[in-house]
């Protein structure tokens, strides 16, 4: 299991922060070029690092890599999202499962601090309400990657996390079908967020699993804005 000590944060760890979080937000848009000049003039930090920043968000699926073209946001397409949305109650909910089973109390523990914060973090900020603050993303995150974590099977967990990152960027870009009767609830409320945490401290993966197959189920659902990738010169 994991040690409850976190470690060291690097150079890198914070502009793969600080890049993860205006991916996450909007202020990188899909499909736009990473260049490295210009992320290393933003991020004051070395080509080097933005490189290493860049190649672990390419791991999480936010990132992209093409031979002679570089790094680029991840576009967006609705076969993705349908795709996305498959993988994930095949992979996540299995691995919730195997957390369910193989954590321990120090993962409890953990996963009862990543609510409370995600709970008591505030999502929006009223100088920009249509996009979610960068501590609610990392709130949000974090609870479902503890979560998951207490999965001893560590390549399950990681293609799980994978997952669950592309799937946030996802849920950026996407929001309410309109014309949906009735419309399909927002996957972020806080309420379906506790009954997952209720569920995985009951020790019940069936009640934990059907939780988390309807929160993948209701971002599935939501209407892609496809419109807003970038355009590239």
């Amino acid at each position: 299991m994991p040690s409850d000590v976190p470690p060291k944060r690097t150079r890198t760890d914070d502009v793969h922060a600080r890049l993860r979080a205006d991916i996450l937000s909007g202020r990188l848009l899909p499909g736009q070029r990473l260049k490295f000049p210009d992320l290393a003039a933003r991020y004051e930090a070395s080509v080097g690092v933005i490189r290493e920043a860049l190649i672990r968000l390419a791991e999480r699926g936010l990132v992209r890599s093409e031979a002679h073209l570089g790094f680029q946001v991840a576009p967006l397409s609705e076969a993705g999202h349908a795709e996305l949305g498959d993988a994930r109650l095949q992979i996540e909910t299995l691995v919730l499962r195997r957390a369910i089973t193989d954590g321990d109390l120090a993962w409890e523990s953990r996963l009862v601090a990543a609510h409370h914060r995600f709970e008591r973090t505030p999502r929006t900020d009223p100088a920009a309400p249509d996009r979610p603050t960068p501590d609610w993303l990392l709130a949000h995150a974090a609870f479902h990657h503890t979560l998951l974590d207490g999965c001893a099977n560590r390549r399950l967990l990681a293609m799980a996390n994978a997952l669950r990152e592309e799937a946030e960027l996802y849920r950026r870009w996407s929001h309410p079908d309109p014309a949906a009767d009735p419309a399909p609830a927002d996957p972020a409320l806080p309420d379906e967020h506790r009954e997952l945490l209720d569920a995985a401290l009951a020790r019940d993966p069936d009640r934990a699993t059907d939780a988390l197959s309807c929160l993948i189920n209701l971002t599935a659902e939501l209407r892609l804005d496809t419109g807003v990738q970038a355009q590239n010169p």
